[in-house]
């Protein structure tokens, strides 16, 4: 029998039109009936140097399920070469020509000789959602772009970062600049390829950084490891967006230790943003220790990416107690274990219990179910600000779908993501006071 879903957290794997509009100066070319691209595009910044209203799209037809669709897209890709000034063109698949067999990759092959690069992903939605999606676009850009290993010369201290899905993450641009910043105070060069300015020619110095480093639980893993084989660069794993001074100090420590820096300098480094940042809590003492301003319980309804860097800010930094998480993002399950072990690693002891759900109803009957002792603090999508007035909570809207805040460049990331993170669940406790 088939299982309805309520209110999914993600969109299907053809929403990677977002990751590849991340990078300045590209643009999708997508294969797919009408109107995908506007469906997928839910206003969270992503107009952009291209629009989805204007992407090339085949747009294919009932015609085009009986006769394939290959001509039209070759038509397609002909002509968003000749009229569209971009730097990389990424051909993306719908559900429609893999279900009738279109061979995409044969036709973007036909192109390998044009002036700019093309290539393709195979996105198409019944293969999985956009976190995934974002996997086969990075893939892509490696298997089909790259050069092999052995033909780009190392450059000492460079560093690739990358961290979670553009767009889908709502402080992507943020936390991405937030990173460079701290890797750039232990010496090294930061090379990402998302955001501003960041297009072609970071994407060229990808096999020339002497490794990767990967902030993420589980998404991207697998790039990390193909760009190891087949491009030979080592890789560090540190599974939890740092937000705030416990667990930035736990990443700036292992970059150093993996990259051999000098552990003078790092514990500098962390001092100086320490003394700061303990500056800030301190004037604020009284409010965080007054137990009718917030309750101690909390809840996190987000990606393993939020879930995880949350639940260790929340426990580690604030003092509060984890009642059940949920990471909503479909994590496949061979990286749930490994999860699951992160939410154990907290400080004193404590240790969360964490549900991969997908299903918002599930969700919201378990934080009903639950008593909070006093007001719930529960930090997620909009899908959880109803049940959360429902139960006189203090809610913050954190991950997708975003409905009541606009964030063009804010980060909770690192130190200075956590006083903002610190000022934006203080602000909505306090407001019911006023």
């Amino acid at each position: 029998m088939a299982k309805l879903l309520d209110k999914q957290r993600y969109k299907c794997a053809l929403a990677a039109m977002q990751t590849v509009q991340a990078i300045t100066r590209a643009i999708p070319i997508l294969h797919s009936g009408p109107g995908c691209a506007q469906k997928l595009s839910d206003g969270t910044g992503s107009s952009g140097y291209f629009s989805p209203n204007i992407f090339p799209c085949t747009s294919i037809n009932e015609k085009d399920v009986v006769f394939g669709g290959t001509k039209k897209l070759a038509s397609t890709i002909e002509n968003a070469l000749k009229v569209i000034d971009a730097d990389l063109y990424v051909v993306l698949t719908g559900c429609i020509p893999e279900i009738v067999g279109d061979d995409s990759g044969e036709v973007v092959s036909q192109f390998a000789d044009a002036e700019k690069p093309v290539i393709y992903a195979s996105t198409a939605g019944f293969k999985g959602n956009n976190y995934k999606g974002h996997e086969q676009v990075v893939d892509a850009i490696i298997t089909q772009y790259l050069k092999k290993a052995g033909e780009g010369e190392r450059v000492k201290g460079l560093v690739n970062i990358w961290a979670d899905v553009p767009y889908q993450d709502m402080f992507w641009l943020g936390n991405l600049r937030e990173l460079e910043r701290l890797v750039s105070e232990l010496g090294f060069t930061p090379n990402t390829i998302f955001g501003y300015q960041r297009g072609i020619e970071h994407v060229n110095l990808i096999p020339k950084a002497e490794f990767n480093l990967l902030v993420s639980p589980w998404v991207g893993l697998g790039n990390m490891k193909k760009m190891e084989k087949l491009l030979g660069i080592p890789y560090l794993h540190y599974p939890t967006l740092p937000i705030g001074a416990t667990e930035t100090g736990k990443f700036l420590r292992a970059v150093a230790e993996f990259a051999h820096v000098p552990k003078e300098k790092v514990e500098k480094v962390i001092e100086e943003h320490e003394s700061y940042y303990y500056y800030l809590i301190e004037r604020y003492a009284d409010l965080f220790l007054e137990n009718r301003v917030i309750n101690k319980q909390f809840s996190v309804v987000a990606d393993a990416h939020y879930a995880l860097a949350l639940t260790k800010f929340l426990v580690n930094d604030l003092g509060q107690f984890p009642a059940k998480q949920f990471v909503t993002d479909d994590t496949p399950k061979e990286f749930q274990e490994a999860i699951r072990a992160e939410f154990k690693n907290l400080n004193y002891g404590i240790e969360a219990e964490v549900d991969f759900n997908t299903d918002s109803y599930l969700i919201h009957n378990q934080i009903k179910e639950h008593d909070y002792h006093g007001y719930p603090l529960v930090l997620g999508s909009y899908y959880d600000k109803e049940i959360t007035e429902d139960l006189n909570g203090n809610f913050l809207n954190i991950a997708w779908p975003y409905r009541d805040k606009v964030v063009l460049d804010n980060s909770y990331a690192g130190y200075t993501g956590g006083i903002r993170l610190i000022e934006d669940i203080y602000t909505v406790a306090v407001r019911r006071f006023n």
